[in-house]
């Protein structure tokens, strides 16, 4: 399994994002709220697209490693910031 988060800082873009790789097959895609760390005020929050994909069984293969760039790209043209494990941030 292969699981991602691309924070966006505008909701639109990340639905926008959310909607062409749910498109494109992913198993899971959902759009988030996220909130920054320490941050209480609504300002201060983000949106992200969780990402996960159960069809890579090799997280360390070139597969995951073009999922990653390709991620890692697709943020950086929209002013955002990439997770690629997300599940370490739980």
């Amino acid at each position: 399994m292969s699981e991602h988060l691309l924070v966006f800082p505008d909701r639109d873009v990340a639905e926008q994002v959310a909607s062409e790789l749910a498109d494109e097959g992913f198993t899971e895609v959902r759009v988030v709220r996220e909130a920054l760390a320490g941050e209480d005020d609504s300002e201060s929050h983000e949106w992200a697209v969780h990402v996960v994909e159960t069809n890579i069984a090799d997280e360390t293969g070139p597969v995951e490693q073009g999922l990653r760039d390709r991620f890692a790209t697709l943020v950086e043209e929209h002013d955002g910031w990439y997770d690629p494990d997300p599940q370490t941030r739980r």
